[in-house]
């Protein structure tokens, strides 16, 4: 039952080292789908060739100093040519995402905070993930300053607090809702559904939603070896030594969460997420600049593995509603978010059919 590729489908050799191979690729397509990470030395490249020939392209990328400094090189160029430069299309962030925008069209009202928490679950195999995202971590944090000067450089207008503001949970906190502790997630999301709020509303005029995002962790065993862990983590990416041992030594600073083979296929069958919303807002007629938010709403998005299947399934129909719902997109091509590209089209539907799943949980209750 696993999808193949027809006798049909031709083979296209590129290099990201030669620009030319790239330029011929992208003449070739009206959209690329660029798998080829840690983005931040093998992605720009595919943009601009992809840019410079008219072609869309399409990304799985979790960095947030690729992805926004992509939008500052090439948003003004890929809108001249009309094409479509989409990145985060992957677990990061399309879950969030349109999760968030999921959260908001299903509140009778006007959705101003919501807050996910991340749940993976695995089987008896254990779970892991392959070293290059290991690698994009440690190169991301390690470069912690220089994405704060090129948000200046972007001059990123700011994002207004509509509502009662949503207050930020500590490093690790008790979470009732679960029974278990939770940290923030140090993903992409938080900065991927603020480009994308930040878009709806200056663009679409729509109310801006706050968002946090947490991960669910287990027990206080489980928060230990975490605290050590991460204590560790930050000390040695600090050096270019430390940072050298983490590239080389990826299963032993990670307990065997991330190696150089990956996960094998029993790992993956046994491995599923689920995302948990909870959003707060004011019910129709109330104003959201006074008072407090007076109704509430629980959603989720579940799917399976979220690194290896769920991943692909979103790209893949990120990129379908980016060829058939071309009237639904926004009216410039650019550089967008996935949230600001796909909130009109059908992307949620097809995900639904597909395994990443949608759906209210719990209706507003005043």
């Amino acid at each position: 039952g696993k999808a193949a590729p027809g006798a049909e489908v031709g083979l296209l050799l590129c290099d990201v080292g030669d620009a030319a191979s790239l330029s011929a690729m992208a003449r070739q397509t009206r959209l690329v789908l660029n798998c080829v990470g840690p983005y931040r030395f093998f992605g720009e490249p595919v943009v601009e060739a992809c840019v410079e020939n008219g072609a869309s392209c399409i990304d799985i990328s979790g960095e947030p100093q690729f992805l926004e400094g992509m939008y500052l090189k090439y948003n003004e160029k890929a809108a001249e040519k009309g094409v479509y430069v989409v990145g985060s299309c992957g677990f990061d962030s399309i879950p969030a995402d349109m999760g968030v925008l999921y959260t908001r069209d299903k509140l009778k009202g006007t959705l101003t905070g919501v807050e996910s928490f991340l749940m993976v679950k695995s089987g008896p195999e254990g779970a892991c993930i392959h070293d290059g995202t290991w690698k994009s971590a440690v190169y991301g944090l390690a470069d912690q300053d220089n994405l704060r000067t090129l948000r200046k450089k972007i001059g990123y207008a700011p994002v207004p607090v509509v509502g009662a503001k949503l207050k930020r949970r500590g490093l690790v906190f008790y979470n009732q809702e679960f029974k278990q502790y939770s940290i923030p997630f140090m993903g992409s999301d938080v900065s991927v559904v603020k480009r994308s709020q930040r878009h709806l509303h200056t663009e679409l005029q729509e109310t801006p939603v706050q968002y946090g995002a947490y991960v669910n962790i287990g027990g206080l065993g489980s928060v230990i070896k975490l605290m050590f862990a991460g204590i560790l983590f930050l000390l040695l990416v600090k050096f270019s030594f430390g940072r050298k041992l983490l590239i080389k030594y990826p299963e032993f600073f990670s307990a065997g969460r991330f190696t150089k083979k990956g996960p094998t296929q029993k790992q993956m069958d046994g491995t599923s997420f689920t995302m948990t919303f909870f959003g707060e807002g004011y019910s129709e007629g109330q104003d959201p600049q006074s008072g407090k938010p007076n109704v509430k709403i629980c959603t989720e998005v579940k799917g399976p593995e979220p690194g290896y299947v769920a991943t692909p399934i979103a790209m893949v129909q990120a990129a379908v509603s980016l060829l058939e719902d071309a009237a639904c997109l926004p009216k410039r091509g650019g550089v967008y978010s996935p949230g600001a590209a796909f909130s009109k089209t059908k992307l949620i539907e097809r995900l639904n059919k597909r395994g990443v799943e949608f759906s209210v949980i719990s209706k507003p209750e005043v």
